[in-house]
C-alpha cells in the first residue's frame, strides 16, 4: 500500500520557538516508527541556502518585491530538489517555515498584499501544499526578545532587525491567515512550558493524521 504523503510546516513570528519544536516533533515521530525529514526556509537545499545568506544578511537593504522574488526562487528550488523527492519516498517532511511566511511577512508586513503573494507562491510551489501548518503564536515583542537573545551580540538578522512594530504586523497577518484556512492552519498558543506547547503540537498532529 502506498504511504500517504504528509507535509507539515511550522510558522510564527521570530523567536516563537519553531526550530525547537520542529526537532522535538521529529524525534517523537521517529520514536513512533516513522521516517522523517526536517528542512527549513529560506534554505533547505544548496541553491536555496545560498539565497538564504542574501536574504538574512543584516548589511543588505532591498525592495520588498526583490525580497519576495528571492524567497520564491529559493522556494521553487526547495520544492523541486528537496521536498517533493522526499514526499515521493513516503517520508514525512517537516519544514521550519514555508509559503505562509511570505504571505505574512511580504504580503502582510511589507504591504505587497495577500493575493499577490499567493499567486507567486502558487507558481513557486505548484501543487505542493502543507497538509498541516502549526502556527506558534505569542506576543510579537516577547518573541523578538527571545530571537535577539540567541545572539551574544544582541543583533539579529535582516528581518529581526526590523523591530517589534514589524513583528506585530507579521503576527496580525498570520492570525488572519489562520482564520481564513482553519482546516489547514492550527494556532498553537505558546505556553510557559516547552513541554506543554509540544503537547499541544502532538495533539494537533494526531488529530490530523492516523499515525
Amino acid at each position: 500500500m502506498k504511504k500517504k504523503r504528509i507535509f507539515i510546516t511550522f510558522e510564527g513570528t521570530d523567536g516563537a520557538g519553531k526550530s525547537t519544536h520542529v526537532k522535538m516533533l521529529r524525534d517523537w515521530l521517529v520514536q513512533r516508527g516513522h521516517r522523517v525529514f526536517v528542512t527549513r526556509e529560506p534554505g533547505g537545499g544548496r541553491v536555496s541556502e545560498l539565497i538564504r545568506k542574501i536574504l538574512l544578511d543584516p548589511r543588505l537593504k532591498m525592495a520588498p518585491l526583490t525580497e519576495l522574488l528571492l524567497y520564491e526562487a529559493a522556494r521553487a528550488e526547495h520544492v523541486a530538489s528537496v521536498i517533493e523527492p522526499k514526499l515521493r519516498e513516503g517520508i514525512i517532511v517537516i519544514s521550519d517555515r514555508f509559503m505562509d511566511a511570505s504571505t505574512a511577512y511580504q504580503g502582510g508586513a511589507r504591504g505587497l498584499t495577500f493575493e499577490f503573494v499567493r499567486k507567486l507562491n502558487a507558481i513557486a510551489t505548484g501543487r505542493t501544499r502543507p497538509d498541516l501548518t502549526l502556527l506558534l503564536d505569542l506576543p510579537a515583542g516577547v518573541g523578538l526578545s527571545k530571537a535577539l537573545a540567541r545572539n551574544k551580540s544582541g543583533k539579529g538578522d535582516r528581518l529581526e532587525n526590523e523591530g517589534s512594530s514589524f513583528q506585530k504586523k507579521v503576527r496580525k497577518a498570520y492570525l488572519l491567515l489562520a482564520r481564513k484556512e482553519k482546516n489547514r492552519i492550527k494556532i498553537i498558543r505558546v505556553q510557559e512550558s516547552i513541554g506543554k506547547t509540544q503537547g499541544l503540537i502532538r495533539s494537533s498532529v494526531l488529530r490530523k493524521f492516523a499515525l
